[in-house]
């Protein structure tokens, strides 16, 4: 069978090999008959009389003057002619082999296959969130120094940036989903993705120069400095006040209910070492007048900051939202039970004019066994109420969930309850995402923007559960990654929980660049040493 290679090779390069070995051919005979010629001639006789027999004859006969140096230079000719063929020869035949460029090796490239065009799909998903992300956080600490007005072109880039992004989250979710179904249009759809991902990246290229002239880093960092060190004191305190509030979660609720935020402390800690060690390292950069390392240092002291921040505003969060759901607990259980009533009545609500209102409902034998569920769901919380601590955010899930399934629809104080978990679960799934983002997946993070979606769009129960789909990928991405937080004895993880956190580009082994606002041409551009 003709290998690939072969194949692929135009007729204009196989003419010209053919021509190279006739070359040679005829070079190495040539050389063969310039050195046989002599050898034939040697013996043969002299075309001249012979000469008279005698002593003086004798004397003047001819020698023969055929000698072993005569063979020399035909000898050194022909065989630097075989020399010069093979060596000709074999250098063309390498070149040939070695040779990449794709007119030589094949005419036209392979098409990707449907699994190549997915991992550049995921890929392309995770750089434009990272991008994203990592604009968000820088530009909250330039917002501050200069106002919203003066930022906002750079606001508007990266909103149109987190457009692009949601479409194409959207576009990917339904491909995961089958749709669509035709190879063809799956194919276009994985097009799209890419696009998408890419037009959001181009939006913040485009006005990377226009945060760094509103910056001015290159003339120094003093202001900037400034912000990033306020925001940094003011954290160092939260800190210690998050550390304090996890103690009273954990003496108040259960373990699975401050399971969400467990670690955090930790982390945030670790994330204002980070942070010290490079406010440091820029005020001795710009002291120095080395701009470039100055800026370097004050972009990785800022995204170690504003990931802490996430940190504690977790625990604050859900702090609130426990306390929230437990005032609920009881009206959303009074709530339920008219709920229950309601399905019972087999005429349905009544109308304003006292006519029975149709109300669609499961079938009688279902609507039963979904009735008595629901009696045990409220039965069951309300002996966790009065028995001791309990989770009141999973406690308002179960509710508002075998309220749902009655057909009945919710209303009131139900409605709330449904909401303010969705709202939690949505809320901590960005949490986590957005601090462990060096680790977490394309499939987390679009069900991550699909459950945002929901949440917005009022279907507070999908938001819930896609929320938590999301939470347990992105757990599970990261255990896979494997965390600097887990048996380091109390050390800091240090830029290993900086490569984490996607605050370090991960492009060195020393951690590489900071992440800063642009895409994906544009984040790296800020660099602690001048690249070789």
């Amino acid at each position: 069978m003709t290998s690939s290679l072969i194949r692929g090779r135009p007729r204009r390069a196989k003419a010209h090999i053919r021509v190279r070995v006739t070359h040679a051919v005829l070079g190495a005979v040539a050389g063969a008959g310039w050195l046989v010629l002599p050898l034939m001639t040697i013996n043969a006789g002299e075309p001249v009389p012979a000469a008279p027999t005698g002593p003086v004859a004798g004397a003047a006969a001819p020698q023969d003057e055929t000698s072993p140096a005569d063979l020399v230079l035909p000898l050194v000719a022909g065989g630097a002619a075989v020399v010069l063929a093979g060596y000709g020869y074999l250098r063309r035949t390498r070149r040939a082999r070695s040779r990449t460029t794709p007119g030589i090796v094949s005419v036209t490239p392979a098409a990707p296959t449907p699994a190549d065009s997915e991992r550049q799909a995921r890929a392309a998903l995770v750089l434009a969130d990272d991008c994203v992300r990592a604009g968000g956080e820088e530009l909250s600490f330039v917002r501050e120094r200069f106002g919203q007005e003066e930022t906002e072109r750079l606001t508007h880039a990266l909103d149109a940036a987190r457009t692009e992004l949601s479409a194409a989250f959207a576009i990917w979710r339904r491909y995961e989903e089958g749709v669509p179904e035709e190879a063809d249009a799956r194919r276009q759809a994985l097009v799209g993705v890419i696009g998408r991902c890419a037009e959001a990246g181009r939006r913040l290229d485009a006005e990377a120069p226009e945060m760094d002239r509103l910056r001015g880093l290159d003339r120094g960092v003093g202001g900037a400095l400034e912000v990033a060190e306020a925001r940094f004191r003011e954290l160092t305190a939260r800190t210690a006040a998050a550390q304090d509030a996890v103690a009273a979660l954990h003496v108040r609720f259960p373990p699975p209910a401050a399971e969400p935020v467990t670690g955090y402390v930790e982390q945030a800690k670790d994330r204002l070492v980070f942070a010290t060690t490079h406010l440091n390292g820029c005020r001795q950069a710009d002291d120095s007048a080395d701009r470039t390392r100055a800026a370097a240092h004050l972009r990785a002291a800022e995204g170690a900051i504003a990931q802490a921040g996430t940190l504690t505003t977790a625990i604050s969060r859900l702090t609130a939202h426990l306390e929230e759901a437990a005032a609920l607990v009881p009206p959303a259980l009074t709530g339920a039970e008219a709920e229950l009533a309601g399905a019972r009545e087999p005429e349905g609500e009544k109308a304003e004019d006292g006519s029975p209102r149709p109300r669609p409902v499961p079938a009688a034998g279902e609507l039963r066994a979904r009735l008595a569920h629901a009696d045990g769901v409220l039965a069951g919380v309300r002996a966790e109420a009065t028995s001791g601590p309990y989770d009141p955010l999973d406690a308002l899930r179960r509710i508002t969930r075998a309220v749902a399934r009655l057909g009945s629809g919710r209303a009131g104080v139900l409605d709330a309850a449904a909401v303010l978990v969705a709202r939690s679960s949505v809320a901590g799934a960005e949490e986590f995402t957005a601090v462990h983002r060096g680790a977490v997946g394309a499939e987390a993070r679009a069900r991550l923007a699909e459950a945002t979606r929901s949440l917005a769009a009022g279907d507070a129960e999908a938001a819930d559960t896609v929320s938590r789909q999301a939470r347990d990928l992105a757990e599970r991405d990261v255990r896979t990654h494997g965390t600097p937080y887990v048996g380091t004895d109390g050390d800091p993880a240090g830029p290993a929980g900086a490569v984490l956190g996607g605050i370090l580009l991960a492009e060195d082994p020393d951690g590489g660049p900071p992440a800063a606002y642009g895409g994906p041409a544009t984040r790296g551009r800020h660099h602690f040493r001048p690249p070789p």
